[in-house]
């Protein structure tokens, strides 16, 4: 069957808005020859039994705008000084030509095969120059072909026929450098232990694993999967909490051994206050999301997760997948949630870093591609993202950190469910294919500068249409007038089937149809069948009865489904056929339980002691300064690519103010229709106190209920997650910071009553360089948290609403400056002051008195002490409600050094509008609370300090300005 080739252009009268954005990324990333103008085309070719007449047909009634765009059958002669053309590459997932394929087998009744493409004609440059912008802005040669003139090819490339009974892996003659050698060799990165364990256990059966079992305990085992660090026993020299703790086995040296850190720091404190009182959680740490109530028939539930990995090599895909992902984690929690709202956390290089390593991509590049990803995927599934936050430090440039978040509502009968003995394995949603092989293995190895190259295979685009069509098939299923149609449902993340399957059948066995399994294309082994992680797929427990109802939802909805076989085997194996062939049998109970368990040694030494420090700074001009940083300025320029009104439930949005021009707290949405009680979403990042890794969890912790208090959250009704991203934990002192942030978290979950109910960790985040330097990410830690509104009338922004209300400080400010923005101005300041104090004595009372004040409707506006400290807030308060303010400065400095008071980031501070009429009831509400008026907004257009004085319109351009992509 013939190619054809379809150009799409935008008509002259119309601009090319492609073109203009594209030559703006070239600005932006400094190349030194830059076009005058690019002019870009859409170019499909379409692989199929079609005439002249079809071609033009689907130019002309698909493919183009009449009003704005024009077609041209072939290509157009080059017009400009450099052509250069991209194209997905063979086995990359392409949805726009997936979305093609379906109009034209609707509107032609023919089936064809598309592949889609840009044309960029440039105009003012060689084509050197061209190839190197588009390699530098425009196109990955992970997942894109690159072309230097028009690429039409005769045919499509096919896959080919594999030997599908699988092969042997020798592996019981192996020395233990052989088997070290295979785990890195085949990219299953199982340590030698491990490798041992697989060894005696085959050896016991008499027989080598096939490849495909390898794999699928590769996959279960990966660090990604089942959390191996943080459920080790781990040996511990350093600072220890007071009294017994459960799991922490203290020796007379002044050592601990811990046995199994997630068990007895974060699930700890969850079980403690659950027998404490709390009885709102629902369902913890055992599904794919936490489960918490949100009112007598609805239940919320929260999942955080990290992509860095497949970000780093290809930030567009890494990003939509990961944001997909924990929107299928939402869809396979209980018997499934409807997703309401999606957040975003972003850590990068600065983005106008000079010397990026080789096999890294530039900052900028990558936060607009991460940006785009959440953007087009969340956007096209009508999820509204609404909260989130960017943090810059050029030790991420090797190791983007991208942390992708959703929220879900589901009926509290549909909590839980368990597939049955019987039950089909049905799939539902995308095809599968060979993108995101070795996913869960890949995240679980150290980057280097190859291994854009080496992982290509780990990357994955997403359609976000697939998997909308198969959530709301899968919502109809739950929601069937009989009942729910499903036992049990989950996604296929990392390891694809294999972790679906092998997870949802750890207790009954499982016997899967590998062929059965709909493929994106020809050529699949039955091992990368198993293992692929494909995007867009659930897989459901279906009682035999329902499968013909389900099917036909399905159907109705547009959602492809499979049958791959049935839960429940003899003795409880997972087997595996293709076809009449056995390809792989495995144990339930080695699959789960057999990872071999060692002691690490871990170790932790206090940094040294510092003095108060001395840091010269104009008040005048650091503020400006602070303002513009990338860690503090506006994130609109990513913010306004979202969509934050779809599914109309959003009650407080990310900017907020009568111009949109202030940072909220926190997001608000109703996630049930019709009622009054709101739901809040937050989040904590205290990076700059990575220092003393205990304080950063307990201050991100702080600071994430701080910004739910703020909007109204009940502060007793707040839940959490964690998300760790370490820069590996091989070494002692890495593995030592590492426990004592889990310790952390123990702590401040249990001072402010928060329970943690899901979380992720990522621990392998450094990258060696092509000279052989390690480039590793700082501790970073991110608290997720969302919290009931009781009733949302009672909801307050952080924009100040009127002249001559007071402005409260609530908290105290020593003026001590570790861990501050400030510091980072000022050469070699960073490491000369003490780092603030850990507030799990006050700051639960703080938000508290802070929560009551809101209820009563004392306050007109609150807003929380964080990056910047009390003078940045300030002043977002006042420029978001296009007001002055006029600050005492011996109220805020108190006996203090009034520069290191403002710019002081302690935690556990609050900023309160309050009426002057209000004062008095505030009074009796705060009570023993420390707090001080420490000014007054008023009318002229200015901030105030003393004799120090700025332009309302200057903050607010500084905060507007300072951030780009």
């Amino acid at each position: 069957m013939a190619v054809h080739r379809i150009e799409v252009r935008p008509t002259t009268d119309a601009g090319d808005p492609r073109g203009d954005a594209a030559r703006r990324q070239a600005e932006s990333a400094g190349l030194s020859q830059l076009p005058s103008r690019i002019d870009t085309t859409s170019v499909y070719l379409v692989e199929g039994d079609l005439d002249e007449a079809a071609v033009r047909r689907l130019a002309d009634e698909v493919l183009a705008d009449p009003v704005t765009e024009q077609a041209t059958i072939g290509a157009a002669p080059a017009a400009a000084d450099a052509l250069i053309e991209v194209h997905p590459l063979p086995g990359v997932m392409d949805p726009d030509a997936q979305a093609v394929e379906l109009a034209v087998e609707r509107l032609l009744g023919t089936a064809v095969q598309v592949v889609t493409g840009r044309r960029y004609d440039l105009h003012g440059v060689d084509a050197d120059a061209a190839r190197k912008l588009v390699d530098r802005c425009l196109a990955n040669t992970v997942i894109h072909g690159i072309h230097g003139s028009p690429w039409h090819p005769e045919a499509f490339e096919s896959g080919h026929a594999h030997d599908m009974e699988g092969a042997d892996v020798l592996l019981s003659d192996l020395d233990d450098a052989g088997l070290e050698r295979l785990s890195r060799d085949a990219h299953l990165f199982l340590d030698l232990p491990e490798m041992q364990a697989i060894q005696e256990h085959y050896l016991g059966q008499g027989r080598d694993p096939r490849a495909i079992e390898l794999e699928t305990l590769a996959q279960t085992w990966s660090e990604h999967c089942v959390h191996k660090t943080l459920k080790a026993t781990i040996r511990y020299s350093g600072p220890l909490p007071d009294g017994e703790r459960p799991g922490w086995e203290r020796h007379d040296d002044g050592s601990v051994t811990v046995h199994n850190l997630l068990k007895s720091t974060i699930a700890q404190v969850t079980r403690d206050l659950m027998d404490d009182g709390i009885d709102w959680c629902l369902s913890v740490f055992v599904d794919n999301a936490g489960i918490i109530a949100f009112d007598d028939e609805h239940a919320v539930c929260f999942k955080c997760e990290t992509h860095n990995h497949p970000s780093a090599i290809e930030p567009y895909g890494g990003a939509a997948t990961g944001i997909g992902g924990c929107i299928r984690d939402i869809m396979g929690t209980g018997l499934s949630a409807r997703p309401v709202a999606a957040t975003d956390v972003f850590c990068v290089g600065n983005l106008d870093m000079k010397d990026v390593p080789a096999g890294c991509l530039q900052p900028r590049r990558v936060l607009g591609e991460v940006v785009r990803g959440i953007r087009d995927y969340g956007n096209r599934m009508g999820i509204p993202t609404l909260n989130g936050s960017i943090w810059f430090d050029d030790d991420y440039v090797g190791n983007p950190l991208v942390f992708c978040g959703c929220v879900g509502v589901m009926p509290r009968d549909a909590v839980a469910g368990d597939p049955e003995p019987g039950d089909r394995i049905i799939a539902v949603g995308g095809r599968t294919g060979r993108d995101g092989i070795h996913g869960a293995t890949f995240s679980s190895a150290e980057l280097t500068d190859t291994h854009a190259d080496e992982f290509a295979h780990a990357v994955q685009i997403g359609n976000p249409v697939t998997e909308k069509m198969a959530l709301d098939a899968i919502l109809e299923a739950r929601d069937a007038e009989e009942g729910c149609l499903f036992s049990a449902i989950t996604d296929c993340g990392a390891g694809g089937f294999s972790s679906a399957v092998g997870e949802m059948g750890e207790h009954l066995g499982a016997v899967v149809q590998l062929d059965q399994a709909p493929l994106k294309y020809e050529g699949l082994t039955p091992e990368e069948i198993w293992i692929s992680e494909a995007q867009e797929r659930m897989v459901l427990a279906v009682p035999p009865g329902n499968v013909e109802a389900v099917a036909a939802i399905c159907d109705r909805h547009g959602a492809e489904w499979c049958d791959l076989g049935v839960f429940g085997s003899d003795d409880c194996q997972l087997v595996l056929r293709y076809g009449d062939h056995e390809v792989g049998r495995l144990d339930m109970d080695f699959l789960h339980g057999g990872l071999p368990s060692a002691t690490r040694e871990a170790t932790w030494t206090p940094p040294p002691t510092a003095g108060a420090g001395t840091t010269e700074v104009d008040l005048e001009s650091q503020l400006l300064r602070l303002l513009a940083s990338g860690n503090i300025a506006s994130k609109g320029c990513v913010i306004h690519q979202y969509d934050h009104e779809v599914q109309g439930r959003s009650v407080l949005r990310p900017l907020v103010g009568p111009l949109g021009s202030a940072p909220g707290d926190a997001a608000v949405i109703t996630p049930v229709r019709g009622s009054s009680r709101g739901l809040a979403i937050g989040s904590g990042l205290a990076t700059g106190l990575a220092a003393d890794p205990r304080l950063m969890a307990i201050c991100a912790i702080d600071e994430c209920v701080r910004n739910l208090v703020c909007v109204g959250a009940d502060p007793q009704r707040i839940a959490i997650l964690d998300n760790f991203c370490w820069s590996g934990v091989q070494d002692a002192k890495s593995l030592g910071a590492l426990v004592r942030c889990a310790e952390g978290c123990h702590d401040g979950a249990m001072a402010y009553r928060t329970p943690f109910i899901s979380g992720k960790d990522s621990l392998n985040n450094q990258f060696t360089t092509d000279d052989g330097r390690t480039i590793r990410i700082p501790p970073t830690l991110l608290i997720s948290g969302f919290g009931i509104v009781p009733d949302i009338a009672t909801c307050v922004t952080m924009d100040a609403k009127e002249a001559g209300n007071q402005l409260v400080l609530v908290g105290l400010t020593r003026g001590v400056l570790g861990g501050s923005q400030v510091l980072g101005m000022v050469p070699d300041a960073a490491g000369s002051h003490v780092l603030p104090d850990d507030p799990c004595e006050v700051g639960p009372q703080r938000a508290s008195g802070v929560h009551r004040a809101i209820t009563e409707g004392l306050l007109r506006s609150a807003h929380d002490c964080s990056e910047g400290g009390l003078l940045v807030a300030a002043a977002e308060m006042a420029f978001g409600g296009d007001l002055g303010l006029e600050l005492d400065p011996e109220a805020v400095a108190g006996h203090g050094d009034l520069v290191a008071c403002c710019f002081s980031e302690e935690p556990a501070r609050y900023l309160l509008e309050v009426p002057e009429d209000a004062m008095d009831q505030l009074t009796g509400v705060l009570g023993d609370l420390p707090w001080t008026v420490v000014g007054r907004f008023v009318q002229p257009r200015r901030l105030c300090v003393g004799d120090v004085a700025w332009s309302i319109d200057d903050l607010r351009s500084a905060w507007l300005g300072g951030l780009e992509i």
